[in-house]
């Protein structure tokens, strides 16, 4: 069988709207398996209840390599953040590949009067409850990336909930709020025109896109926080179509153009077995879930 797949198109289910940075990426992977393969893979937006939607139609799809899953970070959250789903993530999707990281940065409105981590960190001790954060929504990335820097930095710092980063942005430019930890492909533009100061960056090294930017690390030992996307198939999907697939979309990854664009797009290749990024998932949604408990997080 492994020999023959795909002999038609193959759907590739993903949880967001069309145009976001996780449907940008699905396409762009979409593009490759559908050169590599010789079939096309066509993607499918099924947004809604913070990607659960999407996951469940792959969960109840034929496990024959034909729906697959554009896993992401929101998977990992999902799975405390929601009490009751209708699946077991770790149970029912097969990990495939990891594609790649998301890393955030945190960025203030130019009028706040810290420059540096240490410099924000003393200015929100000595103003407690008045700086108000943006966030992409309850469990959204920004809102747990913010609230893991406030458990590591001891801050109270307020949460403003938008729906997603597209309506957040305007008001954090307009100085309505003071702070956000965005990912970087929403807010490097606004950046790089100077609307917004990058504070520091929520992944464990520094970023190519912004060299001279000081990671949140450095001042806050043990803080990282990146968002990610790989593609995940059905439980029980034959293990020599898994095989083919990871290899496809690691030769993407090996891919000097392909890289590039994930540069551009302000995200880093994440390469690996099945088994990797099984351990990644792992690793990630029990990262989340102390964070959400200990914040006491409810989905809207």
């Amino acid at each position: 069988m492994g020999q023959t797949y795909p002999s038609r198109p193959v759907r590739l289910i993903v949880g967001y709207a069309a145009g976001g940075p996780v449907d940008i990426i699905a396409r762009l992977m979409g593009q490759w398996l559908s050169e590599r393969l010789g079939q096309q893979f066509v993607v499918e937006n099924r947004p809604g209840a913070g990607s659960n939607i999407a996951t469940e139609a792959v969960v109840r799809a034929p496990a024959d390599g034909y729906t697959l899953l554009h896993c992401s970070s929101s998977n990992a959250i999902n799975a405390t953040l929601y009490e009751k789903l209708n699946f077991d993530f770790m149970r029912d999707i097969v990990p495939v590949a990891s594609i790649n990281r998301t890393p955030g940065v945190m960025e203030v409105h130019p009028s706040v009067a810290a420059k540096t981590i240490p410099e924000f960190i003393a200015y929100a001790k000595a103003n407690p409850g008045t700086i108000n954060m943006a966030s992409a929504g309850p469990g959204s990335a920004p809102h747990i990336w913010g609230e893991l820097f406030k458990i590591m930095a001891g801050v109270d710092l307020v949460q403003v909930h938008y729906r997603g980063s597209g309506p957040a942005l305007p008001d954090l430019i307009a100085g309505q709020v003071q702070v956000m930890f965005d990912p970087v492909p929403s807010s490097i533009a606004h950046i790089r025109a100077g609307k917004l100061r990058p504070l520091a960056v929520t992944t464990a090294s520094r970023l190519e896109v912004l060299p001279d930017i000081p990671t949140i690390g450095e001042f806050v030992p043990g803080y990282e926080a990146s968002g990610w996307t790989g593609i995940g198939a059905p439980k029980n999907t034959p293990p020599d179509i898994i095989e083919t697939l990871n290899r496809e979309i690691n030769a993407a990854l090996a891919n000097p153009n392909f890289r590039a664009r994930l540069v551009d797009l302000g995200a880093i290749a994440l390469a690996g077995s099945s088994a990797d990024f099984k351990k990644h998932i792992a690793d990630e949604t029990a990262k989340w879930a102390k964070v959400i408990k200990v914040a006491g997080i409810k989905p809207e």
